[in-house]
C-alpha cells in the first residue's frame, strides 16, 4: 500500500549533521502513524557525500529510500525523487530544514482528510458532488533561522506569504503527474518560484490552501551562499529571468496566454524597480548590472508581444505590489517611466 507522505531531499555535499535534523524532528511527529511517511534522498551523481542509510534505517521508524539519478543538479534530484515516489503527496524538502513543531505533520495529514466547506464550494463553482478531500497545493507560513548582519546572533523570520520557496509546501502527487509538473532541469537557481508558482496556477482553486500555522523551520547554514552573500540577489537576477521566461514558456505550452503575459509584466516590472535599487547604481556592481540589463534585453524582445498585449490600467495595477516592496527595500526614485527604461535597454544592447 502506498504511503500517504514522502519527503523529497536532494543531496549533494551534505554530511550526516546537516541532515539528521530533519530525521530527527520527523522521529517526534505526534498524531501520526509514521509507517506512512516516507523520506526519499536523491543523490546528485557518483560524487554526492555518503550517508549511513543502513544505520539511519535502523534508528528511524518511518521509511527512507535513496535514488541514484545522473549528476544533473538540484532540479533533477528533486524531480528523480518525485518519480521515485508512490505517495499520495510528497513535500520537497532542504536537507537543512526541518519541523519546529511537534504537531507539523498532523496538521498536514489533517488536511490530506479534509473537505472544502460548502462556502468555499459555491465561491468557486464547484458541484459539492464533483468535491474530492485534500488539496492539490498546500502552502504553509515557515520559519527562516538567519543571522542578524549587525550582531551575528540568530533570529528568526516567518514568512507568511510563501510564492517563492519549496518549504512548508506539500503538492499531491497525481496533480504533479496528471498536470505534467516537474521541476525544470534548466534551473539551478531560482528553481523554486518557477516551480511553486505552476503549482499554484494550475491547481483548482478549491484545492489550493494555506495554512497559518508556522511549523517548518528553513535553518541557517554558514556554507549557504544565498543566506550569508548581500549582493545573492544581484548576482543571480539573471537565473531569475530564465526562471520566468522558462515559466511563461510553459503557460503558453498549456495554452494559458493571460498567465504568460500576467509573468511577464510581473518581471519587467521587478527588472525596473530592482535596477532603481542603490546597490545597482553602484560602480562596483557595474559588471552585474550590465550583464542583468544585457540578459533582460534578450528576454524583452522574447516577450515583448506579451508585455504589450496587457492594458496599460493592468500593467499599473501589477506594478503596485512590486513598487511598495521596492521601496522598502530601498529603490531610489525613478528617473525615467518603465516605457522609457525598456527603449534605452534595447537601444544600449541592440540584438
Amino acid at each position: 500500500m502506498a504511503r500517504r507522505l514522502d519527503i523529497c531531499i536532494p543531496h549533494w555535499d551534505e554530511t550526516p549533521d546537516i541532515m539528521e535534523p530533519m530525521l530527527d524532528s520527523l522521529k517526534v511527529q505526534q498524531g501520526v502513524d509514521l509507517s506512512q511517511v516516507g523520506v526519499i534522498i536523491a543523490f546528485d551523481g557518483p560524487d554526492a557525500t555518503e550517508l549511513p542509510l543502513d544505520e539511519w534505517r535502523e534508528r528511524y521508524p518511518f521509511a527512507i529510500e535513496d535514488v541514484h539519478p545522473e549528476k544533473g543538479g538540484v532540479s533533477n534530484t528533486r524531480d528523480a525523487a518525485m518519480m521515485h515516489s508512490s505517495a499520495e503527496y510528497i513535500s520537497y524538502s532542504d536537507a537543512d530544514d526541518m519541523y519546529s513543531d511537534v504537531c507539523g505533520l498532523n496538521i498536514v495529514f489533517r488536511e490530506m482528510d479534509k473537505m472544502a466547506t460548502a462556502q468555499e464550494l459555491q465561491m468557486h463553482g464547484v458541484n459539492p458532488k464533483d468535491a474530492r478531500p485534500g488539496f492539490d497545493v498546500l502552502i504553509s507560513c515557515f520559519r527562516e533561522e538567519t543571522k542578524d548582519p549587525k550582531t551575528g546572533e540568530l533570529t528568526y523570520i516567518n514568512h507568511d506569504n510563501n510564492t517563492t520557496f519549496c518549504h512548508g509546501v506539500y503538492l499531491n502527487r497525481q496533480f504533479l503527474i496528471d498536470n505534467d509538473i516537474h521541476y525544470n532541469k534548466k534551473l539551478t537557481i531560482h528553481e523554486d518560484s518557477y516551480h511553486q508558482v505552476l503549482c499554484r496556477e494550475l491547481a483548482e482553486p478549491y484545492r489550493a490552501r494555506y495554512c497559518p500555522m508556522p511549523f517548518y523551520l528553513w535553518k541557517w547554514r554558514d556554507n549557504s551562499i544565498c543566506r550569508r552573500d548581500k549582493k545573492y540577489i544581484l548576482k543571480t537576477f539573471n537565473c531569475m529571468i530564465d526562471s520566468n521566461s522558462e515559466l511563461i514558456d510553459a503557460f503558453v505550452k498549456r495554452g494559458l496566454f493571460e498567465k504568460a503575459n500576467y509573468y511577464c509584466v510581473m518581471l519587467c516590472w521587478d527588472a525596473f524597480f530592482t535596477m532603481c535599487k542603490r546597490e545597482w547604481v553602484d560602480q562596483e556592481n557595474q559588471e552585474y548590472r550590465t550583464a542583468t540589463e544585457r540578459h533582460f534585453a534578450q528576454y524583452f524582445r522574447k516577450h515583448r508581444s506579451k508585455w504589450e498585449a496587457v492594458p496599460e490600467t493592468e500593467k499599473l495595477v501589477i506594478s503596485q505590489g512590486i513598487r511598495q516592496r521596492s521601496i522598502q527595500e530601498g529603490m531610489l526614485m525613478e528617473a525615467l517611466t518603465i516605457d522609457q527604461w525598456l527603449d534605452r535597454i534595447l537601444e544600449l544592447y541592440p540584438e
